[in-house]
């Protein structure tokens, strides 16, 4: 699994020209699942994932969390993370996990989210999305089990 986090001053993921998730302060995570991923790959993640102290603290240094801000998180889905372009110039995506596995670890990423943490707001697994970033720093992580 493969976890490039982004601190965000403002995000929006629109479909069809339609908003359909925004949020402010917090963090817009982009998720690539690979075949191995299990449950067990995913809680390792979320955890590193809510704990990451990237937020400036009253000394202006990075140490607060997502939940000590109670700021908001956008996860998308992009399979594009396993993208590998070491032959040629086409990236080849079998490092991707296929929809029946990624979609499941995607859906139970989500509802594991929610349940610790209440301002999350997703994209749509698979849809042709159009994502617009005020990033804060910038400031990117990637976390990787």
């Amino acid at each position: 699994m493969r976890l490039v986090v982004q601190r965000v001053k403002h995000a929006s993921v629109a479909i069809d020209h339609k908003i359909h998730a925004q949020i402010n302060k917090g963090l817009l995570v982009l998720v690539g699942i690979t075949h191995n991923d299990t449950h067990t790959t995913t809680d390792y993640c979320l955890q590193k994932l809510l704990n990451l102290r990237i937020f400036s603290d009253e000394n202006s240094k990075m140490n607060l969390s997502l939940k000590q801000i109670e700021g908001e998180l956008l996860l998308i889905s992009q399979f594009t993370l396993y993208g590998n372009c070491q032959k040629g110039c086409r990236p080849s995506f079998v490092q991707a996990a296929p929809p029946s596995i990624a979609e499941p670890l995607y859906d139970y990423m989500v509802q594991q989210l929610t349940g610790f943490h209440t301002k999350v707001k997703t994209g749509v697994f698979g849809a042709d999305m159009k994502v617009t970033i005020i990033n804060d720093g910038p400031i990117t992580i990637i976390i990787e089990k």
